[in-house]
């Protein structure tokens, strides 16, 4: 029995930035993903509210940036190295 409860909406952004990832990065934002279905809080992802964006570990230097969109609804914005996500930050003030 599957016991999924948030539904994931993958943005067009993410879609792209995903696509540039290597294959090792691509099957640990998967897995991930799969974690932040059942449970967006989940320790291993580290989540952090930062100006009204989530950011969730996939790696030491991978993150993956996303908001609710309902209540049981996340919408994944960006995922990239580290450095890529603190000039994402800045441009989201």
């Amino acid at each position: 029995m599957d016991k999924r409860v948030f539904t994931i909406v993958y943005g067009k952004t993410f879609n792209k930035v995903f696509g540039e990832l290597s294959e090792d990065h691509k099957r640990m934002v998967l897995d991930k993903i799969s974690l932040l279905q059942d449970d967006p809080y989940y320790k291993s992802l580290r989540t952090k509210k930062i100006k009204g964006h989530y950011f969730s570990s996939v790696s030491m230097d991978v993150r993956i940036v996303w908001q609710f969109s309902g209540p049981q609804e996340i919408v994944l914005l960006y995922v990239g190295h580290h450095d890529i996500i603190k000039r994402f930050k800045k441009n989201k003030k």
